[in-house]
């Protein structure tokens, strides 16, 4: 109706402005009368269009509203359906529900039912179990403990067969897989490390220029050689060899600076006591001056900077020790060196591998004036100058006396085997090696089981026969591996030693 009225001003608004617009033309050309009925026959033909146009807005606005109407029922029919057919989807749900749980409480009622017959055909069964152990017990003569105890060694010796299969497998496996890589490495370590060797004894010859200097050596009534010995701590061998002197002295450093002295003494000529205390005070400068740089000389060789000066005086002194022929200060220097580079080959820190390799023996340039080994002694030292724990460790674990605990001290270990124990590097006496080897074949000859032992390869390897009837196949592997720990534990040798454990079984026949 809003609508309505507000067309209906809007058509009335025209048609007095058509109708002023008329009037002023008519006004215009003086026809007042005619205007004024013109204007009132506009003003009855507006009124009765709009009234027309009136109803006819009012009848289609009925329609409109008709429409509408209409269209909401449908919409309302609809949804009332939608909704009647989820009522009744929810009437059968719950009815399905409503039967499956009538179903469940049935079968549980059976469930509880079968669970109570279960339980007792089984207390059936444990007495039927129980009758029959005491009936096979009475059979066979053994009580229970006794039969647990058969069937626990039989189940020990599949254990040891399993376990000694897996040994071998782990074994093999770890051997093709490390074996390559490994020997790569150590055989680039040691074409790389190219330090030379040298074979150093207790004694030293100062050759003379003619014999008549043996006697100024000795002097009036020997004083000049009682003055020599006293001062130097060195027997002065002086015997037949032609033109020569011989030094011999267990402290290398005090046989060198007595070969400094008389070499002096030779060359001067001038043999007395007083001259003989000067040149040995001057010998012993020469000495430290070689000593300090010697050991400055091995470290910059190995690459290892910031050593405590008093470090590097010890290091200069391992030049005059040597350890089963071998000279220790190049045997340093050559550990420091395969030490670097096997942490360069894994991707270790290689200055500090350097450091504790050039360092791990550093305590035997003094171990013959204390009661302390040299591992010891080389804490002790590397401590006082404040060297780092991961060095420190590198020392004390180098013979396995404590644990390693970087891959560092490791390396150290294996590039100290590796330089003791390659082939020429060192001597060992013959007393001490055939102790060595006896030893060694008493370790094996102490297990049971064992026929014979033979050390061979100059004690790198021992072959053990094992007597089959006592040793099974399986349990070679663990024998064997028993025996290395007795060796490990109880001797010291350089380098490994191979355990080649031998089982065959022979049938032996003579035809007559």
């Amino acid at each position: 109706m809003g609508f309505s009225s507000t067309l209906i001003s809007i058509v009335i608004g025209i048609i007095g402005l058509a109708v002023g617009y008329a009037v002023r033309k008519y006004i215009s050309k003086g026809k007042l009368k005619n205007a004024e009925e013109l204007s009132k026959k506009i003003i009855y033909d507006a009124e009765n269009q709009a009234q027309t146009q009136k109803k006819v807005l009012l009848v289609e606005a009925k329609e409109e509203i008709q429409k509408l109407r209409s269209e909401q029922e449908n919409e309302a029919k609809i949804r009332r359906a939608e909704i009647k057919e989820l009522e009744d989807r929810v009437l059968s749900k719950e009815k399905l529900l409503d039967k499956k749980s009538s179903q469940v409480e049935k079968k549980d009622e059976k469930l509880s039912k079968k669970l109570e017959g279960l339980r007792e055909k089984e207390e059936q069964a444990d007495e039927l179990v129980k009758q029959r152990e005491e009936e096979l017990q009475k059979v066979a003569g053994l009580t229970k403990e006794e039969g647990k105890e058969i069937l626990l060694n039989e189940l020990k010796k599949e254990i040891t067969n399993e376990s000694a299969l897996i040994i071998k497998e782990n074994e093999n496996r770890i051997k093709e897989e490390s074996g390559k890589y490994a020997r790569n490495v150590i055989a680039q370590a040691i074409q790389r490390c190219a330090a030379d060797q040298v074979a150093e004894s207790t004694v030293a010859v100062v050759n003379l220029p003619n014999d008549e200097m043996k006697g100024r050596i000795i002097g009036r009534e020997g004083r000049n050689i009682r003055a020599i010995e006293s001062i130097t701590g060195v027997d002065l061998i002086i015997d037949d060899t032609p033109e020569a002197v011989v030094l011999s002295c267990f402290d290398p450093i005090r046989r060198e600076i007595a070969r400094v002295a008389l070499e002096k003494l030779v060359n001067d000529g001038r043999i007395h006591p007083t001259k003989i205390e000067e040149t040995v005070e001057k010998a012993k400068n020469e000495v430290e001056t070689i000593i300090k740089e010697s050991g400055e000389q091995a470290a910059y060789d190995a690459g290892v900077h910031g050593l405590h000066p008093e470090i590097i005086k010890y290091l200069g002194r391992l030049k005059y020790r040597t350890s089963y022929g071998q000279n220790n200060l190049k045997h340093s220097v050559e550990v420091a060196e395969i030490a670097g580079i096997l942490a360069g080959e894994i991707g270790a820190d290689v200055k500090l591998a350097k450091r504790g390799g050039l360092l791990h023996d550093i305590g035997k340039s003094v171990d013959r004036n204390l009661d302390a080994p040299h591992v010891d002694i080389g804490v002790e030292i590397a401590r006082k100058y404040h060297e780092s724990e991961f060095v420190i460790n590198a020392i004390q674990s180098h013979h396995g006396d404590v644990e390693p605990n970087c891959v560092e001290s490791v390396l150290v270990q294996a590039a100290d085997a590796i330089s003791a124990a390659r082939p020429g590097a060192r001597r060992e006496t013959v007393e001490s090696y055939i102790q060595r080897l006896e030893k060694l074949e008493e370790i094996a000859n102490e297990f049971d089981g064992i026929e014979k032992s033979y050390a061979v390869q100059a004690g790198r390897e021992i072959r053990i026969i094992v007597k089959p009837e006592k040793i099974s196949e399986a349990e070679i592997t663990i024998t064997a591996r028993e025996i290395v720990k007795r060796i490990e534990s109880e001797l010291d040798f350089p380098g490994q030693i191979k355990v080649n454990v031998i089982r065959e079984t022979r049938a032996v026949e003579y035809a007559k």
